[in-house]
């Protein structure tokens, strides 16, 4: 199973959540039917995507049998799970943004932290970094800084910006 999506909170009285889907592809979103849900705990639920609709740029989750507001918190937080081969797979030179997350970023010689999300506000994705000293920063994923990109072995290969990982 690979994680594509993440589920933030309930959102109003008929049990959807609110999320993010972790691809840059148009109606990834809508392709998703059978899914897992897991939560950082391990409790785990097989569902079928019942609706997905799109609110302030996120997608709204509605899953077959989750339908209250109480129903639909006990599963903030959870991973959206599916299984390996229905992945869908980034053209020549993309990465998915599942495949970014927890790759190992390096300035240089020097690991400086870990990928924790991918962050796509349209003017080019930015990797959430928290650092080994506990902050989180956001790098521009780009080719004039993340020069090796390596997600097999789950490392990124970076020439920061001077000043980027200060105080």
């Amino acid at each position: 199973m690979i994680a594509v999506g993440r589920l933030f909170r309930a959102r109003g009285i008929r049990g959807e959540l609110t999320g993010e889907i972790y691809s840059s592809q148009p109606g990834r979103a809508e392709k998703l039917k059978d899914v897992v849900l897991e939560l950082a705990d391990g409790k785990t639920r097989p569902s079928q995507v019942e609706e997905i609709w799109w609110h302030s740029g996120r997608p709204v989750f509605k899953f077959v049998g989750i339908d209250s507001m109480t129903d639909a918190e006990a599963w903030a937080g959870a991973d959206v799970l599916v299984a390996d081969s229905e992945r869908e797979m980034p053209e020549e030179g993309a990465y998915s943004h599942a495949d970014l997350i927890d790759c190992a970023l390096w300035n240089r010689d020097v690991k400086v932290g870990v990928v924790r999300r991918v962050e796509d506000y349209g003017g080019g994705p930015l990797l959430e970094i928290r650092l080994e000293d506990g902050r989180d920063v956001l790098v521009p994923f780009s080719r004039a800084i993340c020069k090796e990109i390596d997600v097999a072995t789950k490392n990124i290969r970076a020439e920061l910006p001077e000043g980027l990982l200060e105080k």
